[in-house]
Protein backbone atom coordinates (compact mmCIF):
# COMPACT_ATOMS: atom_id res chain seq x y z
CA UNK A 1 0.00 0.00 0.00
CA UNK A 2 1.42 3.32 -1.09
CA UNK A 3 1.39 6.15 1.41
CA UNK A 4 2.53 9.73 1.09
CA UNK A 5 2.60 11.61 4.37
CA UNK A 6 3.16 15.36 4.42
CA UNK A 7 4.33 17.41 7.37
CA UNK A 8 5.49 20.94 8.07
CA UNK A 9 2.44 23.05 7.37
CA UNK A 10 1.09 25.77 9.59
CA UNK A 11 0.32 29.43 10.08
CA UNK A 12 3.05 31.94 9.22
CA UNK A 13 3.39 35.62 8.45
CA UNK A 14 4.15 37.13 5.08
CA UNK A 15 7.88 36.99 4.41
CA UNK A 16 8.45 33.93 6.56
CA UNK A 17 9.87 30.61 5.44
CA UNK A 18 8.53 27.11 5.83
CA UNK A 19 9.61 23.65 4.73
CA UNK A 20 7.23 20.89 3.79
CA UNK A 21 8.30 17.25 3.88
CA UNK A 22 6.65 14.23 2.33
CA UNK A 23 7.69 10.72 3.25
CA UNK A 24 6.73 7.97 0.82
CA UNK A 25 6.31 4.28 1.50
CA UNK A 26 5.12 1.28 -0.45
CA UNK A 27 6.77 2.28 -3.71
CA UNK A 28 10.23 2.40 -5.26
CA UNK A 29 10.69 6.08 -4.49
CA UNK A 30 13.69 6.63 -6.73
CA UNK A 31 11.65 5.54 -9.79
CA UNK A 32 9.01 8.24 -9.34
CA UNK A 33 8.75 11.86 -10.28
CA UNK A 34 7.59 13.66 -7.14
CA UNK A 35 5.56 16.82 -7.06
CA UNK A 36 3.94 19.40 -4.85
CA UNK A 37 0.50 20.73 -5.71
CA UNK A 38 -1.67 23.26 -3.94
CA UNK A 39 -5.31 24.13 -3.86
CA UNK A 40 -6.64 27.40 -2.55
CA UNK A 41 -10.32 27.84 -1.61
CA UNK A 42 -12.46 28.15 -4.71
CA UNK A 43 -9.56 27.44 -7.05
CA UNK A 44 -8.35 24.45 -8.99
CA UNK A 45 -5.46 22.36 -7.79
CA UNK A 46 -2.24 23.54 -9.42
CA UNK A 47 1.24 22.12 -9.77
CA UNK A 48 3.71 24.09 -7.68
CA UNK A 49 6.88 22.15 -8.48
CA UNK A 50 8.09 18.73 -9.42
CA UNK A 51 11.36 16.85 -9.49
CA UNK A 52 12.12 13.90 -11.71
CA UNK A 53 13.70 10.62 -10.85
CA UNK A 54 17.27 10.07 -11.93
CA UNK A 55 18.94 13.43 -12.56
CA UNK A 56 16.34 15.30 -10.51
CA UNK A 57 15.30 17.90 -13.03
CA UNK A 58 12.89 20.43 -11.60
CA UNK A 59 10.08 22.64 -12.83
CA UNK A 60 8.25 25.39 -10.99
CA UNK A 61 5.07 27.36 -11.37
CA UNK A 62 5.83 30.93 -12.41
CA UNK A 63 4.24 32.20 -9.21
CA UNK A 64 6.82 30.49 -7.01
CA UNK A 65 10.01 30.67 -9.10
CA UNK A 66 12.87 32.11 -7.12
CA UNK A 67 11.05 31.60 -3.80
CA UNK A 68 10.37 27.85 -3.57
CA UNK A 69 12.83 24.99 -3.96
CA UNK A 70 11.93 21.34 -4.39
CA UNK A 71 14.42 18.64 -3.49
CA UNK A 72 14.49 14.94 -2.77
CA UNK A 73 16.45 12.49 -0.67
CA UNK A 74 16.08 9.03 -2.17
CA UNK A 75 17.81 7.42 0.79
CA UNK A 76 15.04 8.75 3.04
CA UNK A 77 12.17 8.36 0.55
CA UNK A 78 11.44 12.01 1.15
CA UNK A 79 10.67 15.02 -1.00
CA UNK A 80 10.88 18.57 0.35
CA UNK A 81 9.50 21.94 -0.55
CA UNK A 82 11.43 24.86 0.87
CA UNK A 83 9.26 27.96 0.74
CA UNK A 84 10.78 31.37 1.29
CA UNK A 85 9.32 34.87 1.15
CA UNK A 86 5.84 33.51 1.63
CA UNK A 87 2.92 35.64 0.50
CA UNK A 88 -0.74 35.60 1.50
CA UNK A 89 -1.56 34.26 -1.96
CA UNK A 90 0.46 31.14 -1.12
CA UNK A 91 -2.27 30.18 1.35
CA UNK A 92 -3.60 26.77 0.31
CA UNK A 93 -3.66 23.09 1.09
CA UNK A 94 -0.43 21.62 -0.23
CA UNK A 95 -0.35 18.07 -1.54
CA UNK A 96 2.52 15.75 -2.24
CA UNK A 97 2.11 13.47 -5.27
CA UNK A 98 3.98 10.76 -7.14
CA UNK A 99 3.87 9.71 -10.75
CA UNK A 100 5.42 7.51 -13.34
CA UNK A 101 3.27 8.69 -16.26
CA UNK A 102 0.27 10.12 -14.42
CA UNK A 103 -0.08 11.57 -10.92
CA UNK A 104 -1.25 8.36 -9.31
CA UNK A 105 -0.51 8.72 -5.63
CA UNK A 106 -1.44 11.61 -3.36
CA UNK A 107 -0.86 12.66 0.20
CA UNK A 108 -3.59 13.84 2.51
CA UNK A 109 -2.65 17.49 2.27
CA UNK A 110 -1.11 20.03 4.60
CA UNK A 111 -2.63 23.45 5.25
CA UNK A 112 -0.44 26.51 4.92
CA UNK A 113 -1.87 29.87 5.88
CA UNK A 114 0.11 33.04 5.30
CA UNK A 115 -1.14 36.11 7.12
CA UNK A 116 -0.41 39.62 5.91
Amino acid sequence: QVQLVESGGGLVQAGDSLRLSCVASGLIFSDYTMGWFRQAPGKQRELVADITSGVGSTIYADSVKGRFTISRDNAKNTVYLQMNSLKPEDTAVYYCAARLRIWRYWGQGSQITVSS
